[in-house]
């Protein structure tokens, strides 16, 4: 039977850290994955107002292979900066693209907006983004904080405070997928009761409260949204030790995209600009076919589904934006 990993964090997939930094003033942050080793990467987008880097460059047409680091920031598109500083700090330590005698560090990412969650945006004429990229690349581990934490420190979902979400899951062929997410989703992560998520039927050892639904959910409940134009955005990366081709990955990431719809109601609206990267490893070197990757995307939709809610179930209030459990 598949189980979660010994953490339930997407750092089980073997070879990767996830580094966290936040600035509590201005109610934002930037969370970094790192694999140890460049690896193949992909990205799928489907929400309307979406705010990207290095995302056309994974393109299974497109020349580079692989990747050095995900940047998930908050900031609207003031947060790329995060991935500029992360991508010169491991340019300084050898990493990245060979250009001649350059290195380039491949650095994708994406962002959200945090920008009216009511912490201090008076930062002059720099913005803290760079700062807390360096940051979050300097405290990369495999053990890290959910919640009010990273990308999701700002984060709201629907009318609770979002947050930063992980979860994972060991197949039964010993293969692990992941899941992270910075949830800031326009649509609501629960029921009209107020207390039971949308995934509920996926939840593992009552890692979001086990609470279950009255009843039937009602057809009519579409989720408390919050529509202002381009305030929000769902953005997650889904892992796994597979050895994916990037077309492979590609496909993964499609499939992962369901997982925020099995979480958030609703979802990939034109308010949102819903990310989702898939990374692959390949520290497992057997073969996938596609009986074995629908698995692989399966399982990482599911994982996603999970993070989302463990995100919000993790998160504390901030000012006059209430969390879920309280």
């Amino acid at each position: 039977m598949p189980h979660t990993g010994p953490r339930n964090l997407i750092t089980d997939v073997p070879g990767l850290k996830v580094g966290n930094a936040e600035d509590m003033t201005v109610m934002t942050g930037v969370t970094v994955i790192l694999p140890d080793q460049p690896c193949v990467a992909a990205a799928d987008v489907r929400g309307g107002g979406p705010g990207t880097r290095e995302i056309h460059v994974m393109d299974p047409e497109n020349l580079v292979e692989q990747i050095d680091a995900i940047v998930l920031s908050g900031g609207s598109a003031f947060g790329l900066d995060a991935a500029g500083a992360v991508m010169n700090r491991l340019a300084h330590l050898g990493r990245g693209f060979a250009v001649g005698s350059h290195n380039v560090p491949i650095v994708p990412a994406a962002i959200l907006f945090d920008l009216m969650n009511g912490g201090d945006k008076e930062w002059g004429v720099e913005p803290p983004y760079r700062d807390l990229g360096r940051a979050a690349l300097d405290a990369v581990t495999l053990d890290f904080a959910l919640g009010n934490a990273g990308a999701g420190m700002g984060a709201t979902a629907g009318p609770l405070k979002g947050g930063l979400g992980s979860a994972s899951l060991v197949l039964d062929d010993g293969s692990t997928v992941g899941a992270l997410v910075a949830a800031n989703p326009t649509g609501s992560v629960v029921m009209q009761d107020g207390r039971t998520f949308w995934a509920w039927a996926l939840e593992r050892d009552g890692e979001f409260g086990g609470n279950l639904p009255p009843g039937r959910p009602s057809p009519d409940d579409d989720g408390a949204t919050t529509a202002l134009p381009g305030a929000n955005t769902t953005i997650a990366v889904v892992a796994t030790d597979a050895a994916l081709t990037k077309g492979q990955a590609k496909r993964v990431a499609m499939m992962a995209q369901d997982g925020l719809a099995r979480a958030i109601r609703p979802i990939h609206t034109p308010f949102d600009g819903d990310t989702v990267f898939a990374l692959a490893t390949g520290a497992r070197r057997d073969s996938i076919d596609p009986a074995r990757l629908s698995q692989i995307g399966s399982a990482a939709a599911d994982c996603l589904a999970r993070a989302v809610a463990r995100a919000v179930w993790h998160a504390a209030p901030v000012g006059r934006i209430p969390a879920y459990r309280t």
